[in-house]
């Protein structure tokens, strides 16, 4: 009932990661940037206006996270989010985060949703900004303390197989002398 924890910064490689490490593990994905997604598209709103309207409305925010605790509680599951391992630090098996060069990140971001490089870099900075306000405001949780993480990676200059393969080393290790795997 092994249950994996990835979180990072934005435009990183958490869901690229996590999906193929679930594919790999034979678990189930959730994505909890999906889920907000879906609530923004459901509201009619962009993401970046849903972030804004979560900085007052914490009941947003509270959903999403209730259902990776609910999803972590089935296990056998890999849980890709920002807020993802401090959400579930106290049930998740293994907590990876990734973290990359802003400049990378906002190269990644332009081409998988067909933004300029200075879009793409301006609204990682407000969702970042945004989520580090709410996630102080509502759990006091600073994420830039990165001491809650059991592996951490820089995905700036690897090729995103090859961090899965980092990835997948650690937790089929981690997994297997816990006894779970």
């Amino acid at each position: 009932m092994g249950v994996i924890a990835i979180s990072g910064q934005a435009a990183s490689g958490k869901t690229t990661v996590a999906r193929e490490l679930a594919n790999r593990l034979n678990y189930r994905f959730v994505s909890i940037g999906e889920l907000f997604r879906r609530i923004a598209a459901e509201r009619g709103v962009s993401l970046l206006e849903l972030h804004r309207i979560a900085e007052t409305d914490f009941s947003i925010d509270r959903a999403v996270d209730e259902e990776a605790v609910r999803e972590a509680r089935r296990g056998n599951v890999v849980i890709e989010g920002h807020l993802a391992a401090w959400i579930l630090k106290d049930v998740a098996d293994v907590r990876i985060y990734l973290k990359a060069d802003i400049r990378a990140r906002s190269q990644r971001l332009s081409a998988r949703d067909g933004k300029s490089i200075e879009e793409a870099l301006n609204e990682i900075k407000a969702r970042e900004e945004s989520n580090r306000k709410r996630y102080l405001t509502i759990y006091g949780i600073d994420i830039n303390d990165t001491s809650i993480f059991d592996l951490i990676i820089d995905t700036t200059y690897i090729d995103a197989r090859k961090v899965v393969d980092i990835v997948y080393e650690y937790v089929y290790n981690v997994l297997h002398n816990k006894g779970k795997f």
